[in-house]
């Protein structure tokens, strides 16, 4: 009954930037936190970033200093900016958010479907 919805994928040459959006909606009491994560063929799933709903942020090595993620607790929305893209960047990227409903007692992941992003050397 919650829908994770990502947008903003596209394809970029190296060293130029994208925004992905995600917005979390239905039955959401509350979120916790949320987070983006990707995932390029063949390799396994990562964590690139997280905020909970009080601001603190957490980040992958390989993209700090370069990627921003915040986000628009009215809107229950999470925003990823990425700067400087490399090649390797490239992959599908999935947004979690850790949310009540309101028929819940705990808190639950749910995923979004995926944007795609391609940087081009």
């Amino acid at each position: 009954q919650v829908r994770v919805v990502e947008s903003g994928g596209g394809l970029v040459q190296a060293g130029g930037s994208l925004r992905l959006s995600c917005a979390a909606s239905g039955s959401v009491r509350s979120i916790n936190s949320m987070a983006w994560y990707r995932q390029a063929p063949g390799k396994q799933r990562e964590l690139v970033a997280a905020i909970t709903s009080g601001g603190n942020t957490n980040y992958a090595d390989s993209v700090k200093g370069r990627f921003t993620i915040s986000r628009d607790n009215a809107k229950n929305t999470v925003y990823l900016q990425m700067n400087s893209l490399k090649p390797e960047d490239s992959a599908a990227y999935y947004c979690k958010a850790d949310a009540f409903t309101w028929s819940s007692l705990r808190a639950y992941d749910f995923w979004g479907q995926g944007t795609q992003v391609t940087v081009s050397s």
